[in-house]
């Protein structure tokens, strides 16, 4: 099995360097999976690319973590539902919204029910999502572009999702309240 660094700007490859000194900057840290992400200065800076260009996007904070948490737990990403938990409690997600989400159920909440049911549907189908699925997101308020940043969404959180299977990062000390596990539940699609 392969172990993978957590690096710091100091002992990260020469073309992460940059990018690590800017999440420092802009984040006020590193986190670990970003940290061994590094050990590819090509995923870490198409990650940060990704992310700044998701975020001037027209889903609202709370949506994007929203989805990304749907998305951790569609693809049982211990580390990205806990750091999208701490995100989403920041951006005023409720409580309730957010214990949804990790259980696998469908949040009481429209707009997130909506994002979560049909982030869900399109990583089950491949993209092929049923028109269905589609029709209920649409009716939830979204729009059409929305749709089409839903995939950017999953596209962003899907690399983080993999990378941190592969790579192992530990959780952060700043996570562990919203350390979590997959529940022994049927996803609701």
């Amino acid at each position: 099995m392969t172990t993978y660094a957590i690096h710091t700007a100091d002992s990260a490859p020469e073309g992460s360097r940059d990018t690590l000194r800017h999440v420092q900057v802009t984040l006020g840290g590193v986190p670990n999976l970003a940290a061994a992400m590094a050990e590819s200065p090509s995923l870490l800076r198409a990650f940060f690319a990704v992310r700044e260009i998701y975020s001037q996007g027209t889903l609202r904070a709370g949506d994007i973590h929203v989805l990304s948490m749907a998305n951790a737990f569609e693809n049982d990403c211990r580390w990205c539902m806990a750091f999208h938990t701490m995100m989403a409690q920041k951006s005023g997600v409720s409580a309730a919204t957010i214990d949804a989400i990790r259980a696998g159920q469908s949040p009481a909440d429209e707009r997130a029910r909506a994002l979560s049911t049909f982030t869900r549907a399109l990583i089950a189908h491949r993209g092929a999502v049923p028109p269905a699925a589609l029709a209920e997101f649409l009716a939830a308020g979204f729009t059409s572009a929305q749709v089409l940043e839903v995939i950017l969404g999953v596209g962003f959180s899907v690399m983080a999702n993999y990378a941190q299977h592969v790579v192992q990062a530990p959780l952060d000390d700043m996570l562990s309240a919203q350390a979590w596990s997959r529940p022994d539940v049927q996803a609701q699609h």
